[in-house]
């Protein structure tokens, strides 16, 4: 019942059956995606492909491994997505994350953020595509997995078509399994990274063409799609969609992603269930020490439209400092939605 979404071609349902992961993914992101996050969507879809927010080369190479790339088996198929400029330390970290047992490795070259700026990764990369090639092809030569690039369209003053042409050919040359692109240019200079997510304009139709020049490297467009209705038209013009805020803000999203894009026959997931899914993750990781508003921080906007939506994130926010009965807080809240939902009903 909950979570059901309307899809725009039913026709397309029988193609996408036998459809790679990366058909649908659910954006790497500062804050956002770390293991409870992706452990939580995980309960939403057993497909999509996830994404740990991006881990800087110097943190893995001299900080505490566990509490990076610790993840549950439950979160396959997942990518590490790295941050950094040095080669060698990019192919040993990525060589690291294979050991850890990630399915793929992707380069960040598309964060705009000061602090990405100021340690030569992200954006600014789009400035060097020889040694973003270059950092491809050893991270490529390091391990037998995907290794893969997110980018935006250019940068600044950038042309933006033959920069993103150019970065793409050498892309495919150095070895990359995937491009996926942000569709927006990045303004370095003036711009905050939340500006950045949302004054740039976005150009599908680059991306479209990026496709289209290249029909051998696999491409995926990230920015600005928030209904499946957008994600089966670009499904049309490229190989898959990755989903950012819309899947963190509005996680019910998800709950269709698996019938829709991967397998017809599939249940449609609800966000009750996802609910229940979590309690016993819940209970065993704050009976470890981890705080519950750590964890329920990534589900306020599970019942996003729906009625008791606000009663829901109004209970978890106003409750979660309580780890001695963190489940029985859980439940609660999910009270207060099917109350309301009956409610309506009647």
């Amino acid at each position: 019942m909950w979570g059901l979404c309307r899809y725009p071609n039913v026709a397309l349902l029988n193609a996408m059956s036998t459809t790679p992961a990366h058909r649908i993914s659910v954006a790497p992101m500062m804050d956002w995606t770390d293991r409870h996050c992706r452990y939580f969507l995980r309960r939403l879809s057993r497909h999509v492909l996830l994404y740990t927010e991006m881990v800087t080369t110097d943190a893995i190479l001299h900080g505490n491994r566990d509490k990076l790339l610790r993840f549950d088996a439950s979160e396959h198929p997942i990518a590490l997505q790295l941050g950094g400029a040095d080669i060698g330390d990019l192919a040993e970290c990525a060589r690291i994350g294979a050991d850890w047992g990630y399915d793929e490795i992707n380069l960040n070259v598309g964060c705009p953020s000061d602090r990405v700026q100021s340690g030569r990764f992200g954006a600014c990369l789009m400035l060097e595509p020889d040694l973003v090639a270059r950092s491809v092809e050893a991270m490529a030569a390091a391990v037998d997995l995907p290794v893969t690039v997110k980018s935006r369209i250019g940068v600044d003053d950038q042309d933006e078509w033959p920069t993103l042409s150019g970065f793409a050919a050498k892309m495919l040359d150095a070895g990359a399994s995937r491009h996926i692109v942000h569709a927006r240019k990045a303004i370095l200079n003036g711009l905050s990274p939340k500006q950045n997510r949302e004054i740039p304009p976005l150009r599908y139709d680059l991306v479209y063409r990026l496709k289209a020049e290249y029909p051998m490297l696999p491409i995926v467009l990230n920015g600005g799609v928030t209904a499946h209705e957008e994600i089966a038209a670009h499904l049309q013009s490229v190989d898959g969609v990755m989903l950012g805020r819309a899947a963190y803000q509005n996680p019910g999203i998800l709950t269709a992603v698996d019938r829709y894009y991967f397998d017809p026959v599939s249940e449609i997931r609800t966000q009750e269930n996802a609910v229940y899914e979590m309690l016993p993750y819940i209970e065993k990781e704050t009976t470890d020490g981890v705080p519950l508003r750590a964890i329920v921080r990534h589900m306020m906007g599970l019942f996003q439209g729906m009625h008791g939506a606000r009663a829901w994130r109004r209970y978890l926010s106003e409750n979660a400092h309580r780890n001695e009965s963190a489940t029985n807080v859980v439940l609660t809240a999910m009270s207060l939605v099917r109350n309301k939902m009956a409610a309506v009903a009647e």
